[in-house]
């Protein structure tokens, strides 16, 4: 690829808008076009924002500043945001519990007794109600935003490491607790970035990192080769042994763990987001070698049990819903792997507790649990509380009983605890959230994209809804990195309903919810499938009445705002309002920051060839923004220590927007401060976000929400 700076500096402005015919007294700010040329296979693409990528420089933190002005100024004219956030500080201001995991002789959990910014880790002895405090990471900072991100305990229970993050960054520093004393044994392990923490019994553990980047900030420069590190309790990080990766095996993504019986570790490694080699070394011999399982990066594999004879294996080899397999310990080579719970044509993901293994199974979205034993007898189907997803089973072998959640839509996460024996299920932990289930409904149709596929969506209200076309209604969307969208309670999401909102969440192909090959459907150069899938789903929407183009909103966040972002570019007349949150909008530079080249697998790059090039160019939001156009009202959501997706996608996109603005409806850019992708973000600044998200909404709908409702939680 060539480069060439076009030494002309062009200064933009761009006239006052206007909102729901409301005069907006603030221009835009002035952005700096600095015209810069790349060349792909003979085209040459302009790229006139290339300077806000720079995250270090005064300017950009200028313009920053001004587009946060005018953002707050809009906002602040909805007269109706104040009781936004009023009400959601108001259902948000419950107790939330996660489910009890067992570690040691204690019972560790997650609570927040309302509004806190982070989750508390709590203990107790099980079968007792005393509880303490174990870990409180509202203390980590004065303002909320360093988050406690992953603890892992010893197998006894005796330690604890745990890492925080810094603002929402990816980059982590790793902390070594005695559990008794609660003290920090030692310094620190700084720069670990998408790491486990696996325990070598209570001698050390195993974590991941990268070099700092030479070229571009922390939050911003390109990083390749990841490590995986060992550190000895006792000695200095300097001293940390490379285990593998980094230069001698490059590879972008690389993790471990080790087996439930601290006999194994699990090595796995990969180029892309998808696909994995699988290494074992057994820990029991001094200097053991690393034995490779499978070389190839083709598959998805864990290791998820063994003992002194076998492995039992989880992968989606020659499965692209997914199965487990056993190999003998001496011989676990993928050529000696045996079918143990065969594919279905529902998606598998599994867990073991009590010497049994929990198969939890996707059937269009919605979760199927069943027990089987360690030699693939299906015992009992889990009897789950209702239609939705659950989650956990996860639990140690001497144990009888299990926890796990379930949720819905319409029902706020509820721990159970399941007998495993018995297969009865009681309820362990219900959130007492002011909210009546019993006014609201969920439906699941399907209807057809572009191609014929049938896609699902599962569609909520509150009862009573007329289907007049005139009911605003949030369209959120993902499909990628076969992630799968399967309902889930969400407390902001009850003040959008209770005002008569419809919230609707297509399963777009590119997502996990059938499978590798529903994820594949929707990745390189069938990309835009996803886009189609989302169109007509918003289609189905206003064919069906529950909306209208003048009453829908776009949102989707990641890849789900490149989905947005897409979208809106392709079709203006869609929806009236677009919410693209820290979205990956430069397709022919995506690759260039942190860990996005290994994004590879579903995007493809603009250097692969001239086809993906063309096919990249033809969609990527920032470069099919037309003038003159008269695009949705756009809130774009990002953050300033956003290290996943930089926010330069934002800011260009923004600003390309503004240039080319049509007039008539706002386009805005929110930046965060001290926050990242989203992990961590502090409960504060959620309810702000949402607030903002709503009465950005409502008021380019021209819908005022009453905002007095009043509920029993007594129905609950």
């Amino acid at each position: 690829m060539n480069k060439n700076i076009v030494s002309a500096l062009l200064l933009t402005s761009v006239a006052a808008f206007t909102a729901c015919n409301k005069q907006m007294p603030h221009k835009y700010p002035d952005t700096k076009k600095e015209i810069v040329e790349d060349e792909y296979f003979g085209t040459k693409v302009q790229d006139p924002y290339r300077w806000l990528e720079d995250d270090k420089s005064s300017e950009t933190a200028d313009w920053v500043a001004e587009e946060n002005e005018v953002t707050q100024a809009f906002l602040a004219k909805i007269p109706f945001k104040k009781g936004i956030q009023d009400r959601l500080t108001e259902l948000w201001n419950y107790e939330k519990i996660t489910a009890p995991r067992k570690h040691g002789n204690w019972l560790y959990f997650y609570k927040n007794d309302g509004l806190q910014n982070q989750y508390v880790l709590y203990r107790k002895k099980p079968n007792s109600d005393v509880e303490e405090v174990f870990l409180d990471p509202n203390t980590f900072s004065e303002d909320g935003t360093t988050s406690l991100s992953t603890i892992k305990f010893t197998y006894d229970g005796k330690l604890a490491a745990y890492a925080t993050s810094t603002g929402g960054s990816d980059w982590r520093d790793i902390y070594v607790l005695d559990t008794e004393t609660k003290e920090i044994v030692e310094a620190p392990v700084r720069n670990a970035k998408f790491t486990n923490i696996a325990w070598n019994k209570n001698k050390g553990f195993y974590y991941s990192k990268y070099d700092q980047p030479k070229e571009g900030s922390q939050l911003s420069g390109m990083t390749q080769h990841h490590k995986l590190m060992y550190h000895q309790l006792g000695t200095s990080q300097n001293d940390d042994k490379l285990v593998f990766g980094g230069k001698e095996t490059p590879r972008r993504y690389v993790g471990a763990y080790v087996t439930d019986d601290e006999k194994y570790l699990v090595i796995t490694a990969a180029v892309n987001t998808t696909g994995n080699e699988l290494y074992i070394q057994d820990l029991s011999k001094k200097n053991a070698p690393i034995i490779t399982l499978v070389d190839n990066f083709d598959n998805n594999h864990s290791i998820i049990y063994s003992d002194n004879k076998q492995f039992w294996i989880e992968t989606n080899y020659n499965a692209p819903n997914g199965k487990v397999v056993v190999a003998k310990v001496n011989a676990a080579q993928r050529a000696h792997w045996t079918d143990l719970i065969p594919e279905t044509e529902n998606v598998l993901s599994v867990s073991t507790s009590g010497k049994k293994i929990f198969a939890k199974y996707m059937k269009d979205a919605i979760s199927k649990v069943y027990q089987y034993d360690l030699e693939g007898k299906k015992e009992k189907e889990v009897k789950l509380p209702g239609v939705g997803t659950a989650s956990g089973f996860y639990g140690e072998d001497e144990d009888k009983t299990l926890f796990y959640t379930f949720t819905s839509y319409t029902m706020p996460s509820t721990t159970f605890e399941y007998n495993i024996e018995t297969g009865e299920s009681k309820e362990y932990i219900r959130p007492n959230v002011k909210f009546n289930p019993n006014d609201y409904t969920s439906e699941q149709v399907f209807y057809k994209s572009k191609d014929g596929t049938k896609v699902p969506m599962i569609i909520t209200y509150k009862k009573g809804l007329k289907k007049d076309g005139q009911n605003p209604t949030i369209l959120y969307g993902y499909g990628g990195f076969s992630v799968s969208l399967q309902p889930r309670f969400s407390v902001a999401n009850v003040v959008w309903l209770e005002n008569g909102g419809v919230y609707a969440v297509p399963n777009l192909r590119g997502g996990g919810e059938y499978g590798e090959k529903w994820h594949l459907a929707g990745t390189k150069m069938n990309k835009q499938n996803v886009f189609d899938d989302f169109i007509a789903a918003a289609e189905y929407l206003k064919k069906e009445g529950y909306t209208s183009t003048e009453k829908l909103a776009l949102r989707g966040g990641s890849n789900g705002g490149l989905l947005v972002g897409a979208t809106m570019t392709q079709r203006p007349d869609l929806a009236a309002v677009a919410f693209p949150a820290v979205g990956v909008l430069d397709m022919l530079r995506y690759n260039k920051f942190t860990a996005g080249a290994g994004w590879a697998y579903d995007y493809g790059t603009a250097e692969d060839s001239k086809e993906m090039f063309e096919y990249l160019k033809g969609y990527s939001p920032y470069h099919n923004v037309k003038q003159g156009v008269n695009y949705p009202s756009t809130l774009i959501t990002t953050a300033d220590h956003d290290d996943r997706v930089v926010p330069a996608h934002s800011f260009k996109f923004a600003a390309e927007l503004q240039a080319k603005d049509s007039g008539k409806n706002p386009v805005l850019i929110r930046i965060a401060t001290n926050a990242g992708h989203g992990a961590g973000k502090p409960t504060s600044m959620i309810i702000e976000e949402y607030a903002d998200i709503f009465g950005f909404a409502w008021y380019n709908m021209d819908v005022t929400p009453s905002l007095d409702h009043k509920v029993d939680s007594k129905t609950m």
